[in-house]
């Protein structure tokens, strides 16, 4: 499935696991868990607990994501 196949919602990191992966509350106040995309672990982006990430997830089924994106800091930090 290529990345334009995916549904992009907005989220926030609320938990960390071993191995990369996350667990992740969206907007809509469903819980999922997601792990990180391979651009993003190539770059060393890291995500800790209370970002606001953009998730990419599939339709075909929505209890599991990828994170696409983490958003930018402002100057002053958080």
């Amino acid at each position: 499935m290529s990345r334009e196949d995916l549904l992009s919602v907005e989220g926030t990191v609320t938990n960390v696991f071993a191995g990369g992966k996350y667990s992740v509350s969206l907007k809509t106040g469903q819980t999922i868990s997601a792990k990180i995309s391979g651009r993003m672990r190539k770059f060393q982006i890291s995500v800790i607990i209370g970002d606001k990430v953009t998730v990419g997830l599939s339709p075909y089924d929505v209890s599991h994501g990828l994170i696409i994106s983490r958003e930018k800091l402002s100057a002053r930090g958080r």
